[in-house]
């Protein structure tokens, strides 16, 4: 029988690769500027959010300008959106999420980003009638790293934290899955290769992997 009676996915870089796109249009503005943003830094601010690394802040520091953040944003969420128009789960998402439940083991989402993002990307790719429930920013007083949205994601699946598996991308949301009492497999995409995931269970090169390594773990 199982250790783990649940499997929480993370969901930005995790079951849809929507950060590198992002990533690109931030850097984008820094290279308008003739600045770089570096992997290294930006990453900090992955699986969290603004608050835990700004490259806003970033930026000003580097050049000692402020800008219109508000007009730059909406530019760059409209860029942002239209390039994702056609994006798919990343690969062997899908397989994954059909070998867990073959495995007889549930599956919840707990992500940093809102439940209108969440929501609408699982809709879009038909994926939310694998998830119990999803659980995003505003159903916990804090966001990764903090463990609040682990615990809440634990207690909505009726679970016990150390019965959970979490798959995640970031160091931010392998480090609140941590404080929260569950395992970790990461999965890191490309912008979180450069964290350090040694606390992990295992590290995949994929969610390909998945079965393979999981099958230790799931059965």
């Amino acid at each position: 029988m199982s250790k783990y009676e649940v499997v929480l996915f993370d969901f930005d870089g995790t079951i849809v690769d929507t950060e590198w796109i992002i990533y690109e249009e931030v850097q984008a503005i820094f290279h308008r500027e003739g600045q770089e943003l570096p992997l290294t830094e930006y990453v900090k601010c992955i699986g969290s959010s603004y608050e835990a690394w700004s490259p806003q802040t970033y930026l000003e520091e580097l050049t000692g300008k402020s800008y219109d953040w508000e007009t730059l944003r909406a530019e760059r969420n409209k860029k942002i959106r239209a390039r994702l128009a056609d994006q798919g789960p990343v690969a062997g998402a899908v397989e994954a999420l059909e070998y867990t439940q073959q495995n007889g083991v549930r599956l919840g989402v707990v992500s940093s980003s809102t439940h209108d993002w969440v929501d609408n990307w699982l809709e879009k790719l038909d994926l939310a009638s694998y998830f119990e429930h999803v659980t995003c920013r505003g159903d916990a007083p804090r966001i990764k790293p903090a463990p609040d949205l682990y615990l809440k994601g634990a207690e909505r699946m009726g679970v016990a934290p150390e019965k959970c598996l979490v798959i995640e991308d970031s160091r931010n949301g392998m480090l609140a899955a941590l404080e929260a009492g569950m395992d970790v497999v990461a999965v890191p995409n490309r912008i979180t290769t450069v964290s350090d995931f040694s606390e992990a269970l295992v590290v995949l090169d994929s969610l390909e992997d998945y079965a393979k390594v999981l099958s230790f773990y799931l059965t």
